[in-house]
């Protein structure tokens, strides 16, 4: 899932005395548990809860278990985590024996995932979640996206339908949306648009607290993003979302691996003397690489402090093309990501000098 923080972790060398694959379903997951030797021991399907999961993996003391990323993994690889056991989440974007099996279902990825843990566990791009906090403080940036993204939708429906009649409300901000709109209604379509409209200030009261709350939250939890903020065009909400996804810069051993772990940088699929310029990969997390994009835009926009960014941005727009400020955008985002990871680990402050190195 892309949504979930992913980190590359180290594994024990060598084969396990036992190996287990789980298939976690919503409810029901399946287990398959191999001796060192390779052998089927056991099969068996297991509740999706704590209780009967720590009870059932009790058995099976120092096993290395073998499971894929999704939604339940955080709280699944914590849970046996703690209780002694070697646990390998599995990225299954990179592991095509398992996503494009013609024979696909529970019981044989569970046994896939088994043999592969067993016997490289490099070939899984194994990753590790972010902390239980990390994962609960993240939850209030993406209950915050969320209702900005229905408060969007439900402008564009209010606007869609006054156009279709030949009327129009004029721009202005998402947060007076639902102040000035009511008096550009046509009189046939108010009974039908003015409870979209309540409903849309309800959002926009709802996303101010959020903000409120983001705010406190980067003054006194996460005292880092003031540091990530003093690039101008980074808010409370990127610097905070920074934080929080990445969980520990020093897991990355280069500041330019960032640009890669929240997927701005293009796929690459070279053969021989073919080298096809490919669209960005998007892997991780959705909500900051939108984020670094629109900070990005910022940035390069009329409101943008000139600064080697802006400048960089704009050398890459004045080339031309099919859509040069798009690429422009997504290549400042991308060396915006590598400069507040410097500037978090380095805790030095801020200037265009240190912008010119990092860019």
């Amino acid at each position: 899932m892309e949504t979930i923080a992913q980190k590359r972790v180290e594994v024990t060398v060598g084969v396990p005395e036992l190996t287990i694959g789980l298939d976690v379903g919503d409810r029901i997951s399946q287990a398959c548990v191999l001796n060192a030797q390779g052998e089927v021991v056991k099969r068996e399907a297991v509740r999706t809860t704590a209780p009967a999961l720590a009870k059932w993996f009790a058995k099976y003391p120092g096993a290395r278990v073998v499971l894929e990323v999704g939604m339940h993994s955080p709280w699944i690889s914590r849970l046996l985590g703690g209780v002694g056991l070697e646990v390998i989440v599995c990225n299954s974007r990179k592991v095509a024996l398992i996503t494009k099996n013609i024979r696909k279902n529970d019981r044989v990825d569970a046994e896939l995932l088994a043999r592969l843990g067993r016997v490289d566990p490099a070939l899984l791009s194994p990753i590790q979640h972010r902390s239980a906090k990390a994962q609960t403080d993240l939850t209030l940036l993406h209950s915050r996206d969320a209702l900005v993204r229905s408060r969007a939708r439900l402008i564009n429906h209010v606007r869609g339908v006054v156009k279709s009649i030949g009327g129009r409300v004029p721009s202005c901000s998402a947060h007076c949306f639902f102040r000035k709109a009511p008096k550009y209604l046509p009189a046939e379509l108010a009974d039908a648009l003015s409870p979209v409209l309540r409903h849309i200030g309800s959002l926009t009261a709802s996303i101010r607290k959020f903000d409120y709350q983001i705010e406190q939250m980067c003054r006194f939890a996460y005292p880092d993003t003031a540091r990530l903020r003093q690039v101008r065009g980074v808010g409370p909400i990127t610097a905070l979302a920074y934080v929080l996804i990445l969980d520990n810069p020093h897991r990355f051993k280069k500041s330019r691996s960032v640009g890669a772990y929240v997927g701005l940088v293009s796929r690459q699929h070279d053969s021989s003397d073919s080298q096809p310029q490919l669209r960005i990969t998007r892997a991780g997390s959705p909500l900051l690489r939108r984020l670094l994009v629109g900070d990005a835009q910022y940035i390069m926009g009329p409101f943008g402090k000139d600064c080697t960014l802006r400048r960089y941005g704009q050398a890459i727009a004045m080339k031309g093309g099919k859509n040069a400020r798009k690429r422009a955008a997504v290549a400042v985002a991308r060396k915006l990501a590598v400069l507040l990871h410097r500037l978090w680990i380095d805790g030095t402050d801020y200037d265009d000098v240190q912008s010119r190195r990092v860019a």
